[in-house]
């Protein structure tokens, strides 16, 4: 299992649900290391101070903000984190929405968040509704200093966080010269649509991801195995991976705050009831296995 990346929790109301945050997907393909080709050392990325080209500790380096004058601003770890203190210890539920409202351009990274100490039973309880509902969680977090907007999706016994870009992360389309929306406008005639439908129809099937593999690393292994048998190899010196620390947690766990959330909501209000929402009928019944 991966390292923890992020503690702290969940809160939807006034319940926090301690978790830990895990990667949920890995890079399979081929790992291309640079190397020195007069000496076949490895050639990695080297802080430096731009003006002196010399080497420059990680603990010299700060973070600074430029402004408009050419003046930086210099923010320390404790001042950035004293500016926005709740998200970066929680991923705050601000609403509950239908999955398929959230566009595919939106959806980033996704994370496996696991529960902590006394937070099973809690866990469940949030994963289980969300279900019945047929509903994800819209969230806040702050995750290496970036805040972030994230989906909180119940997926078979997990609970996954799907990080969001923001709307203004996604270029906009007006530049480009596609083709005019509808059938009549883009002079499609009705024999091409309809072998187009039948095209379609006959590839039409249910989702398998097992059915699905990346290609580009076989033939590349292929390849390595070749030069391999071949004697065509060369010996580099392996330089260690300087270890990380995962980050503490100091939350605590509240499980009996549900009727006191549901009472503190304003009438009108994204979580009030009244709003329509997605059913179990809209949800299919139909369970996301990780």
């Amino acid at each position: 299992m991966p390292r923890v990346i992020w503690k702290g929790a969940i809160t939807f109301g006034l319940v926090h649900v301690p978790v830990a945050l895990y990667p949920a997907s890995q890079d399979v393909g081929i790992d291309f290391d640079w190397l020195d080709k007069r000496s076949m050392d490895p050639v990695g990325y080297k802080r430096v101070n731009k003006r002196t080209g010399k080497d420059i500790q990680a603990d010299n380096i700060v973070k600074g903000i430029k402004q408009d004058d050419g003046d930086y601003v210099i923010l320390s770890e404790d001042q950035i984190k004293a500016a926005y203190p709740k998200s970066t210890q929680t991923i705050e539920i601000e609403a509950f929405v239908k999955a398929s409202e959230i566009p595919f351009t939106l959806l980033e990274t996704p994370y496996y968040l696991e529960p902590l100490g006394k937070g099973e039973k809690v866990y469940a309880l949030l994963r289980e509704a969300m279900f019945e509902a047929g509903v994800i969680g819209i969230a806040r977090v702050v995750m290496h200093t970036k805040e972030r907007l994230a989906a909180l999706i119940p997926s078979g016994a997990a609970l996954v966080l799907n990080t969001i870009r923001w709307a203004n992360e996604i270029r906009p389309m007006e530049d480009l010269k596609l083709p005019a929306e509808g059938k009549t406008a883009a002079g499609l005639k009705p024999a091409e649509l309809k072998m187009a439908a039948q095209l379609i129809a006959d590839m039409t099937g249910p989702w398998k991801s097992d059915a699905y593999a990346e290609q580009f690393s076989d033939a590349i292994e292929a390849l390595v195995r070749k030069k391999v048998e071949a004697g065509e190899t060369e010996t580099v010196t392996k330089l260690e991976d300087a270890p990380s620390e995962a980050v503490a947690s100091n939350v605590v766990d509240l499980t009996e705050l549900l009727a006191k959330s549901l009472s503190k909501r304003q009438p009108g209000g994204p979580a009030d009831g009244t709003a329509a929402g997605p059913t179990k009928k809209a949800a299919g019944k139909t369970r996301r296995r990780a």
